[in-house]
């Protein structure tokens, strides 16, 4: 059978993402009839198959039905045994995940009233909520993202079972919660997801960081919210930057990061749209030198996205980022030329190679940019203006060489 979230997907008329497979064919049986070397036994102790499909089809995993023992680590089994369709369905997560599709006869097969909840949009544990969370602390983060990301409401026995089991995520690993955050800030629903976080105290573990403290920040937060509901399908760092603006310092930020075990690449640029939040403000009445800069970075496109649902709340003005994307939409080289001068000219200009040059380059490129010099021999002129403006605190280091 086709099992799972595949099955609730055609049910509310989605395109599957991909397809599980469960099946009463023991592992052995599963790798005998697919072959050997098309077959992974990777999760085998668990009942779990891979079998790898051409190119164009990928992988598809293959579940034996299975009952499940005790949780001792409340994440995975610490055994399996083989079983029935039915009592399969019993040890999975929520209703609306537990249905089965016969591709053969062509028919849904239910046997925890996944249908139903789902016409009722309810999100429901099977069996007994307390049980179901015991097993896997993760479902508590699931059961949020789920209702969020389908717009249904969460079945009060499994909402009331998260609030008062909410801190026992924790246990969970750190990559596990970031994925978590990370599908649940990017979806559709990432407004609602964050209230339901903030309901459940699920927020108070996992990110107390925006749990306001008054009324203010309440305020705050809300804002905040209407903004990230208004982003155009934001990245995850510009939707986790828009929660933390204005209530966190980069401190707290690098913690944060640490914490979930973010990417390099995803820290940098949390930490980045927080630092310029504010860069374009004003932006056609400021020097280009100070926008310039901003335009050319990666998140330049997530802050005129974050500006521009600020926009839309009447927080920001709608003229700076017209102005700033009609300067991108420009030729590059319009608006992003080449540097006019190099470390390579100072050197030729006689200069000796230091910590100096940084900072001399900076300033031509300021210059540069705000159409002050046009030229090698301007920017060179510039420089020696420099040196001497700084000829004490610059010391010999940098003076020309005799």
């Amino acid at each position: 059978y086709w099992a799972g979230g595949c099955v609730r997907d055609r049910l509310l008329g989605r395109t599957p993402k991909d397809y599980d497979i469960a099946t009463d064919a023991t592992p052995r049986q599963i790798r005998e009839l697919f072959g050997y070397r098309r077959t992974l036994a990777i999760g085998a102790a668990f009942g779990v198959i891979t079998v790898v499909g051409p190119k164009e089809a990928g992988q598809v995993e293959v579940t034996t039905f299975r009952q499940e023992t005790t949780y001792s680590d409340g994440r995975h089994p610490d055994s399996v045994s083989f079983s029935d369709a039915r009592e399969d369905a019993s040890r999975r997560d929520f209703t609306i995940n537990g249905m089965f599709y016969d591709p053969v006869e062509q028919h849904v097969i239910d046997f925890v009233g996944g249908r139903q909840d789902l016409q009722r949009r309810l999100i429901r544990a099977i069996g007994d909520p307390e049980a179901r969370i015991a097993e896997d602390k993760l479902r508590m983060l699931r059961a949020v993202r789920f209702a969020a990301a389908f717009g249904f409401e969460m079945d009060e026995k499994t909402f009331e079972a998260v609030r008062r089991r909410a801190g026992e995520i924790v246990v969970v690993s750190a990559e596990r919660i970031a994925e978590e955050m990370r599908r649940m800030l990017v979806g559709s629903g990432r407004g609602r997801a964050v209230r339901l976080l903030l309901d459940t105290g699920l927020a108070a573990r996992v990110l107390p960081e925006i749990v306001p403290s008054t009324q203010r920040e309440g305020e705050s937060l809300d804002r905040s919210l209407q903004v990230l509901e208004r982003l155009d399908s934001p990245g995850f760092p510009l939707s986790l930057a828009v929660l933390l603006i204005g209530r966190v310092l980069p401190l707290a930020v690098e913690e944060i990061c640490r914490r979930w075990k973010l990417s390099n690449k995803e820290s940098d640029c949390v930490r980045w749209l927080i630092a310029h939040h504010g860069a374009i403000r004003d932006a056609p009445r400021k020097l280009w030198s100070e926008i310039q800069p901003v335009l050319v970075a990666p998140g330049a496109e997530d802050l005129l996205a974050l500006v521009d649902a600020e926009t839309r709340l009447g927080e920001a003005a709608a003229e700076d980022v017209a102005w700033c994307r009609g300067r991108r939409a420009r030729p590059r080289h319009e608006w992003d030329p080449p540097s006019i001068l190099t470390g390579e000219d100072l050197k030729r200009h006689g200069l000796k190679p230091g910590p100096a040059f940084s900072r001399l380059l900076a300033r031509v490129r300021k210059a540069q940019l705000d159409d002050e010099i046009n030229t090698v021999e301007q920017a060179l002129d510039l420089v020696d203006r420099f040196l001497e403006e700084e000829e004490v605190g610059y010391g010999q280091e940098s003076k020309k060489e005799n």
